[in-house]
């Protein structure tokens, strides 16, 4: 098996190309939309383990061995099980890696995953950080699944998260992001602030108040299937957030919110919304950080897609004002020119999307506001 030299992301031709050569192990055949432009959804296998706690294995063990300490129950996938909020779930998933030497990998929850609020990482075997992969990594992938807000209805072969393979050492830099923005802007209007990422700001304005501004997610609500679209009534799950200009973010709630600026990912890259600077804000923004190349970009004429902001506050209630910096977008190169961008033929969720919930849920169109 020889080594990649180029340095960047890997797309999706070069993503399917290692499912062949067995650098991606497959407990099943691949799906026929499970490999995204850069990136490739991961499945849940048919158990589920309920534990006492998060953890992690550290350099010296196995996850497996862990498991043995402190399972409380095992659960069977295969025909479905529900998964309760506020507990803690290990789920062997059905991909492992055998990755080459210079290749690593980074995972993260899908988009849909992160806008019901579940809380998932990927675990591997002695690791000391979650949904990192080191270089040439042998061995199992694992889900740690903790739904927050809706209890959720999960099986066998559900995807909850995506991996994203990296030739050597990350590209990101703000010089990248300036370069890029010179070629082409990378956000549709507005000022472009790049220091540590290209800054995202948040949208609480109301624009002609004929939609909200956000979603304040509903406590015990009903269950929610993770496979099943466009199934839900929204008001059943989420209060619309009509008043503009400020929110106050209570502690432990959950929130949808949107970007003000409509971003663009070139197919020649990818994204990723970069972890929130917690000294000017008490809040935690975005589970769901994977931008694929031509988010934003293909819709129609380019005229780019907001992101969509998941939003939970601290111990602390937090006054979110309109407008305030809430996130940073990093840029890296693919390896080579992809095969497909987000939107283009694939059945994309996301694209040219406003303020937007999970696709699980109906269209919202306003008109029961309160």
């Amino acid at each position: 098996m020889s080594t990649i030299q180029t340095h960047g992301i890997l797309p999706a031709r070069q993503i399917a190309d290692y499912c062949e050569q067995g650098y991606i192990t497959l407990a099943h055949a691949l799906a026929a939309d499970q490999i995204q432009p850069a990136s490739l959804d991961l499945r849940l296998g048919n158990v589920a383990y309920r534990v006492r706690a998060s953890f992690l294995p550290g350099p010296n063990r196995k996850v497996s061995d862990k498991l043995k300490d402190i399972v409380l129950h095992e659960m069977n996938l295969a025909e479905g099980a529900v998964l309760e909020t506020g507990c803690v779930y290990i789920v062997p998933l059905q991909e492992s890696l055998n990755l080459p030497k210079g290749i690593s990998a980074a995972a993260n929850p899908k988009s849909s995953t992160g806008r019901l609020d579940i809380f998932t990482r990927v675990i591997t075997d002695y690791a000391q950080e979650f949904d990192k992969v080191p270089e040439a990594y042998e061995g199992p992938l694992y889900a740690e699944i903790s739904p927050r807000t809706f209890s959720i209805l999960a099986r066998e072969g559900s995807r909850l998260s995506q991996i994203r393979f990296r030739a050597g050492p990350s590209l990101a830099t703000d010089a990248l992001i300036h370069e890029l923005n010179a070629r082409e802007p990378l956000i549709a209007s507005g000022t472009v602030n790049i220091d540590g990422g290209l800054a995202l700001t948040v949208d609480l304005s109301g624009g002609d108040g004929s939609n909200p501004v956000g979603f304040r997610a509903k406590r015990h609500s009903a269950l929610v299937d993770v496979d099943k679209k466009s199934a839900l009534n929204v008001l059943d799950y989420w209060e619309p957030i009509w008043h503009k200009g400020s929110l106050i973010l209570d502690p432990d709630q959950f929130y949808i919110l949107a970007s003000k600026e409509a971003v663009r990912i070139p197919p020649s890259h990818a994204a990723e919304m970069v972890p929130f600077n917690p000294l000017v804000g008490e809040f935690r923004v975005h589970y769901a950080g994977f931008f694929d190349p031509g988010f934003g970009h293909s819709s129609g004429h380019g005229e780019g897609a907001r992101a969509v902001l998941e939003v939970r506050s601290h111990e602390v209630p937090f006054i979110l004002e309109d407008a305030q910096i809430i996130g940073r977008l990093i840029y890296e190169p693919l390896t080579e020119a992809p095969q497909m961008v987000y939107g283009q033929d694939m059945g994309s969720n996301y694209q040219k999307q406003g303020l937007k919930l999970s696709k699980h849920f109906k269209t919202y169109d306003g008109a029961y506001r309160s």
